[in-house]
């Protein structure tokens, strides 16, 4: 069997013109998934994909305390996935890429209400 090959410090942090994904890209995206992973997160992220809301409403929204969404939040915005806005007293968060809305949208259509995979959609003919 074949040893499988190793990265030396010296070889570029990139990959081929093949179409391969670069280590950085999928460096951000591993980043992005593990932050989605949490269902609370991911939940705000659905809410927040829908309309603008303040962090009173999505906490009641998700039935977490607004100390606890406010951290969620915060992890979000960092990352770039949500933005924040002032409307008076308060921020309303919003989703303004949309390919995290496509990448949202999608997943949900690909999940039952039950948990389980939906079945692919008929091939076109």
């Amino acid at each position: 069997m074949p040893k499988p090959a190793t990265r030396t410090t010296a070889e570029p942090d990139i990959t081929g013109d093949d179409g391969e994904p670069t280590r950085p890209q999928l460096t951000a995206a591993a980043a992005t998934f593990a932050l989605l992973a949490s269902p609370p997160r991911l939940h705000l992220v659905w809410l927040i994909t829908h309309g603008s809301y303040d962090v009173g409403t999505l906490a009641a929204k998700v039935g977490l305390g607004i100390a606890t969404v406010s951290q969620h939040l915060a992890k979000l915005r960092l990352a770039g996935v949500i933005t924040a806005s002032r409307d008076g007293r308060r921020h309303l968060y919003t989703v303004d890429d949309p390919h995290v809305v496509t990448l949202v949208d999608q997943i949900f259509e690909h999940i039952t209400p039950d948990g389980t995979l939906a079945p692919d959609p008929p091939a076109a003919r």
